[in-house]
């Protein structure tokens, strides 16, 4: 059975630059891995043009999509090009679920929060096939 990976990574103001990730399910793809996204659930919403929408959502069940797919994950891969509350709740509630957690990001200073609650921190996504090759052959580390 494949081990899943989950795509988590800032949305809210960069509706337009998800670009990264197909690049990400690329090359978990390329590594027999299967992935979920919950941009390709979300993106509807994201992309409407309504303002607000998220007020006309209920909160629970737009979270908790989110949280049971990542209790159906075996990895997070959490892309911070900038910081994100939702991203940083996602690698959080991971990694105390027992989860692989995965950081792509250049900000030169992370908060303590994020280098403690990953398992690998990487500057590029030209750097993840070789990090998810390298997490996948270890168990992850107990908190």
């Amino acid at each position: 059975m494949n081990k899943t990976v989950f795509i988590s990574g800032p949305i809210l103001g960069m509706e337009t630059e998800q670009g990264y990730r197909d690049v990400i399910t690329k090359i978990c793809s390329k590594l027999g891995f299967d992935v979920i996204d919950p941009w390709r659930r979300e993106k509807v919403l994201y992309k409407g043009n309504e303002k607000c929408w998220w007020d006309n959502v209920p909160a629970y069940g737009f979270i908790q999509r989110d949280l049971d797919d990542i209790d159906r994950s075996d990895i997070i891969i959490t892309y911070l090009p900038k910081l994100s509350a939702g991203a940083c709740m996602e690698l959080f509630y991971a990694k105390r679920k027992g989860k692989q957690v995965i950081v792509v990001s250049e900000m030169e200073s992370l908060s303590p929060w994020i280098k403690y609650h990953s398992d690998m921190i990487i500057k590029s996504l030209n750097e993840l096939e070789s990090a998810l090759q390298k997490i996948n052959s270890h168990p992850p580390s107990k908190q």
